[in-house]
C-alpha cells in the first residue's frame, strides 16, 4: 500500500472515537468519495486502449504497459471540416481507420440514449455527420472489418458502407411503441441490462438482429408537470407481472442479397432472447433463450443461411436461471465457458461445441461472482470470487488445460478488475471499509505496473473528517439458526453508558449485498453526527452465499426478508448501548418495499421508517424481474397476496415517511399512491413527500432528500 495513504489511514482509524468533523454536504458532494479513472476502451490487440482527453475534444490511443499516449485518432481542433469543439462519447472501428463520436445525447431510459453521431475518417482526417437522417441515432455497431456501421434510427436498422459513402435502410417496419429492430424495449434494458441485440457475422456478410413487437404490451402513462400551465404526459410500453410481453424473433439480413430471413428458433411464444452473438464461425449464430418463468435456459447454434437451429446447451432450475450468468459465456475455438449454480454455488464449467461437459474449472463452497475475461490464445480464464468470505472479493486466473488457480489480487477486502481484450492487462480497483479505492494497472500475471489513482486527497479529507469505522457483526436470522452478516456504526462521541436510537439501512433484494468490506462514505454517516447508531444486515435471500441461501425467498418475496430485519432489530435492541424502543428502518426501491413489509410484520419493533420509491404490490412491477422470483400472479396468487405491502397496510405500526419521484419510470408512483389509499382506508396516519418530475434515482435533490430523512428520524425516534 502507498505509504502516504497508510499513514493517513492510521490517523483516520485511531481517531475514529474523536468528534467527527464532516457534514452531510461533504457526504453528498463527493468530498469524501474516491476518484476513479476515465473510461478506458480496449483496442482489439489488448495492448492499447482508447480514451477521451480531459477536454473531451480528442480520442487518444494509449499503451497499457506504459500509460503513454502513442497516437491521436481524432481531434476536433485539427480534423478537417469539423464544426464542433467537443463531444460526449466515441467508438473506434476494429481497424482503427474510423472513429465515430456523438453529441447532443438524449437519454431514453436508464441506459439507452440517442444522439447525433459524426464519422471521422482517420486516414483522410475528415469529419462529416454520420447520416442525413434528421432524427438521432442509437447503438452504432461496427462490422468486424470496420468498413460498415449498423445503427438504429426510429426503431429501424440502417447500414452505412464507408468505402462507398452510402447508407441504406435495412428494416422498414419500426415504429414507436410498436416494433423495435436491433434495439430493446424497456424491460429488456432494465432487467437484462442490454440495449442492443444486433451483431455482424465474422465474415462481414450478415447482420443478425432481434425484432421486438411490443404492440400488445400495455402502455403506462404518467403526468409531467415541468412548471407548465397545462401539464403533459409521458407514455411508454411497460409490461407488468402477468401481462403481455413483447413477442421476439431472431432475423438475419444478408448484406449482399439484401434479404431478411427469420431463424427457426424453437422459442416459446412468451419466451426471451436476452443475448445473441456469433462464434468465430460465420455459420454459427448463437441465440440464448429463457422461458417466461426463467427456470429453463437453452442455447442454440443456428445456421444463418439455412435458418436451422441446433440445441447445444440446456439447463433447468427448480428456482430460476440468473440471466446475468449468460454474460459469462465466452466462445473459444472449439469450446465455451459457462457459469452455473448446479452444484449449489456459482462455478465455472467448460463445454464443447457439441454441448458435452469437458471440465469444471472451479469448485468449493463459495460463489464465482464474475467471469472477467478469457484469453483464447493461452486458454486462460480470469474470474472474481467470494472465496474467502461473502464480504470479500478476489481476482484469479486459471488455465483451462492445466487448472491451477493463481490469485492475482493481493489485498484483503474488495477487488474488482477490468481486463483488456484477451486478458493481456487489467485495472484493479481495491478498497476495504477504511481504505478509499486504490486503482492500479497490472499485467496478466498480476504484476503491478503502475498506480493509476491512489486517492491521497480522499484520504486527506477522511483524516480531517474522522468518519467513524464500521464494525462487522453477526446477527441471528429469524429462524434462530442462520447467522447473518452485518455492520454497525456508533454515533459521534459514543458513550457506552448511554442508550442510543438505531436506524437500520437495508436493501434486502434477491442476490443483493449491503454488507461488504469495501469503502463507503454514504449519507448514512451523517446519522452518526445526529446521535444515532446506524446498522445494516443482509438477510436471507442476499448474495454470495450460495444458491440455496439467495433463492430461498423464491415465490414468497417479502416474508423472510422482513422477518430477518425484525429479528435483527430485536437483536440490536439487546445491546447495552441501544434503546430498544427507538429503532428505525430505511430503504430505497426493494429496500423501501421491505421497510413497509417489516413495519407491517414487526409487531411494533420499528418506531419509525422511511420508504423511498417502494414497490407496494408485485402486480405493479415489471414481468422480467417480478416473475423471475415470483412467477406470474396467475400461477402464484397466494405468494403475491402474502407479499403485498398494500394487503398488509392495516397492520402497519410506527411512524412512516413515504417518498417518491413523480416521473419514476421504474417503480411507478402508482405504488405509493395505492399504498397511501390503503393506509387511509385502514385509518393509518403517515407522512408523504413527492419529488416533482424526478425519476427513480431522485438524483437532482439528494441533499434535500437526506435532510428530510434525517429530520424525520430526529423527530420520530
Amino acid at each position: 500500500m502507498n505509504k502516504t495513504i497508510l499513514s493517513l489511514l492510521l490517523v483516520f482509524c485511531f481517531g475514529a472515537t474523536q468528534a467527527q468533523h464532516y457534514t452531510l454536504q461533504q457526504l453528498v458532494d463527493g468530498t469524501l468519495s474516491p476518484r476513479g479513472v476515465k473510461h478506458m476502451e480496449s483496442a482489439p490487440d489488448g495492448i492499447h486502449y482508447y480514451q477521451m482527453n480531459p477536454e473531451n475534444n480528442a480520442v487518444i490511443k494509449f499503451s497499457y504497459a506504459t500509460g503513454n499516449a502513442v497516437d491521436t485518432l481524432f481531434n476536433t481542433r485539427t480534423a478537417r471540416d469539423c464544426n464542433f469543439d467537443t463531444f460526449q462519447g466515441f467508438k473506434v472501428s476494429p481497424d482503427e481507420f474510423r472513429v465515430i463520436v456523438y453529441r447532443d445525447r438524449e437519454q431514453i431510459y436508464r441506459h439507452s440514449f440517442k444522439a447525433t453521431y459524426y464519422y471521422h475518417d482517420v486516414r483522410r482526417n475528415m469529419v462529416r455527420k454520420l447520416t442525413n437522417n434528421a432524427d438521432k441515432q442509437m447503438i452504432p455497431t461496427f462490422s468486424p472489418d470496420g468498413k460498415m456501421l449498423a445503427y438504429v434510427c426510429n426503431n429501424d436498422i440502417w447500414l452505412a458502407k464507408f468505402d462507398f459513402d452510402t447508407e441504406s435502410q435495412v428494416t422498414k417496419d419500426g415504429e414507436l411503441n410498436k416494433v423495435i429492430n436491433g434495439a430493446t424495449d424497456w424491460v429488456y434494458e432494465e432487467e437484462f441490462a442490454t440495449t442492443q441485440l444486433m451483431e455482424f457475422s465474422p465474415d462481414n456478410k450478415l447482420l443478425a438482429f432481434v425484432r421486438s413487437d411490443e404492440s400488445q404490451v400495455r402502455q403506462y402513462q404518467f403526468q409531467t408537470f415541468k412548471k407548465e400551465l397545462y401539464p403533459g404526459f409521458y407514455t411508454y410500453k411497460y409490461p407488468k407481472a402477468g401481462e403481455k410481453n413483447s413477442s421476439v424473433d431472431l432475423r438475419v439480413f444478408d448484406i449482399e442479397a439484401r434479404t431478411i430471413r427469420t431463424m427457426e428458433l424453437p422459442l416459446e411464444a412468451d419466451g426471451y432472447i436476452p443475448r445473441i452473438t456469433f462464434t468465430a464461425n460465420e455459420q454459427e449464430l448463437v441465440a440464448m433463450t429463457l422461458n417466461r418463468n426463467q427456470n429453463k435456459f437453452e442455447m442454440y447454434f443456428i445456421n444463418p443461411r439455412s435458418t436451422v437451429a441446433k440445441l447445444v446447451l440446456r439447463e433447468e432450475s427448480k428456482y430460476y436461471i440468473d440471466s446475468e450468468l449468460l454474460r459469462h459465456i465466452h466462445f473459444l475455438k472449439d469450446k465455451f465457458t459457462y457459469v452455473s449454480e448446479k452444484d449449489g454455488f456459482s462455478q465455472i464449467y467448460i463445454y464443447g461445441y457439441t454441448g458435452t461437459l469437458q471440465s469444471q474449472l472451479t469448485t468449493g463452497q463459495y460463489d464465482v461472482t464474475n467471469l472477467l475475461a478469457v484469453d483464447a490464445t493461452s486458454n486462460t480464464v480470469y474470474y472474481e470470487a467470494a472465496d474467502e468470505s461473502p464480504m470479500h472479493r478476489n481476482v484469479y486466473k486459471v488455465n483451462i488445460d492445466k487448472p491451477k488457480h493463481i490469485k492475482l489480487s493481493e489485498k484483503r477486502g474488495t477487488n474488482s478488475a477490468s481486463f483488456s481484450n484477451n486478458g493481456r492487462y487489467f485495472v484493479n480497483r481495491y478498497s476495504n471499509s477504511t481504505t478509499p479505492t486504490y486503482i492500479t494497472m497490472h499485467d496478466a500475471n498480476g504484476k503491478q505496473i503502475r498506480v493509476m489513482e491512489d486517492n491521497v486527497q480522499t484520504a486527506t479529507n477522511l483524516q480531517a473528517a474522522r468518519l467513524p469505522q464500521k464494525e462487522f457483526i453477526k446477527v441471528p436470522a429469524a429462524d434462530g439458526i442462520t447467522q447473518l452478516n452485518g455492520w454497525i456504526i456508533k454515533p459521534t462521541n459514543f458513550d457506552a453508558s448511554k442508550k442510543y436510537p438505531v436506524v437500520m439501512i437495508q436493501y434486502s433484494g434477491p442476490n443483493s449485498q449491503q454488507v461488504q468490506d469495501r469503502y463507503d462514505a454514504g449519507w448514512h454517516f451523517a446519522m452518526a453526527n445526529e446521535g444515532f447508531v446506524v446498522a445494516s444486515i443482509d438477510g436471507r435471500g442476499t448474495g454470495a452465499r450460495g444458491e440455496e441461501f439467495r433463492k430461498q425467498t423464491y415465490l414468497n418475496l417479502g416474508i423472510m426478508e422482513s422477518d430477518d430485519q425484525v429479528a435483527a432489530a430485536r437483536h440490536l435492541g439487546t445491546l447495552p448501548y441501544v434503546d430498544a424502543n427507538r429503532i428505525g428502518i430505511w430503504g430505497w426501491s426493494y429496500g423501501g418495499y421491505n421497510v413497509l413489509m417489516s413495519m407491517s410484520r414487526g409487531s411494533g419493533i420499528f418506531k419509525a421508517g422511511v420508504a423511498i420509491a417502494p414497490v407496494t404490490d408485485w402486480r405493479f412491477y415489471d414481468t422480467v424481474y417480478t416473475e423471475r422470483f415470483m412467477r406470474t400472479p396467475q400461477q402464484n396468487n397466494n405468494g403475491y397476496t402474502k407479499g403485498s405491502a398494500i394487503a398488509l397496510a392495516n397492520q402497519l405500526e410506527g411512524n412512516l415517511l413515504l417518498i417518491h419521484g413523480t416521473t419514476d419510470d421504474n417503480v411507478h408512483v402508482q405504488n405509493s399512491i395505492e399504498y397511501s389509499r390503503a393506509l387511509i382506508e385502514a385509518g393509518k396516519h403517515f407522512d408523504m413527500f413527492y419529488f416533482p418530475d424526478q425519476d427513480h434515482s431522485i438524483v437532482q435533490s439528494r441533499k434535500y432528500l437526506y435532510e428530510k430523512v434525517i429530520k424525520y428520524y430526529k423527530d420520530n425516534l
